[in-house]
């Protein structure tokens, strides 16, 4: 039997840290990789297509929900969101480790599908940090941040959903236990029987 690859889901508020984490955390960890969602909105400065987000228009995305192409799909502001399904199990099946970045809503839908998936949220050290961050990235107006910041409450209210709670206060911290949790997970000993198989069987005769 080959070894299977694990989901893992991160979510968090905008302006938690969450894609910078995630992108040091690729930069370290082998056999891990990004999942590139597809959404509707335009990209922002400096994003590439295929690199950050798969571009697509409204018709095309509407048109893959009706083809059952989304593992999950989700409206976040005015946009909307989805993650290959072909993709992801693709990866998972060759023993490849795949992150999606996604909210509450894309996470429920992914469960449902795929119950073995391992949910992480990140949250910030506090609602005054936060504020500060999305303020320190010069990117919104005033009205657009107060508006992120009623929706990160909204989304900060479900993670009891996950598994595992990060506090992204001291980002090496934060960094050094998303690690953990992936290590961890492939001590388990579904992983290492059939990653070690021959060394533990040759472990135990006599």
């Amino acid at each position: 039997m080959s070894e299977v690859g694990s989901l893992y889901i991160i979510s968090a508020p905008s302006g938690a840290g969450k894609t910078s984490l995630v992108a040091a955390l690729l930069a370290q960890v082998p056999q891990l990789k990004l999942s590139v969602s597809h959404t509707t909105r335009a990209p922002r400065p400096g994003e590439q297509d295929g690199v950050n987000y798969h571009f697509v228009s409204q018709e095309d995305f509407q048109n893959l929900i009706a083809q059952t192409g989304f593992l999950e799909h989700a409206q976040v502001f005015d946009h909307f969101y989805g993650t290959s399904k072909a993709w992801v199990l693709e990866q998972l099946q060759q023993g490849q480790d795949v992150i999606l970045e996604i909210d509450w809503q894309g996470a429920r839908q992914v469960r449902q599908a795929y119950p073995q998936a391992v949910g992480i949220f990140i949250l910030p050290p506090s609602k005054a940090a936060l504020q500060e961050r999305l303020q320190n990235r010069a990117q919104d107006s005033d009205e657009v941040i107060q508006k992120r910041m009623t929706q990160a409450v909204d989304e900060m209210s479900h993670y009891p959903e996950y598994d595992y709670v990060i506090i992204n206060d001291d980002f090496q911290q934060a960094l050094t236990e998303l690690t953990s949790v992936l290590q961890a997970r492939r001590l388990r000993l579904q992983v290492q029987a059939q990653k070690q198989a021959a060394l533990l069987s040759s472990l135990v005769v006599s």
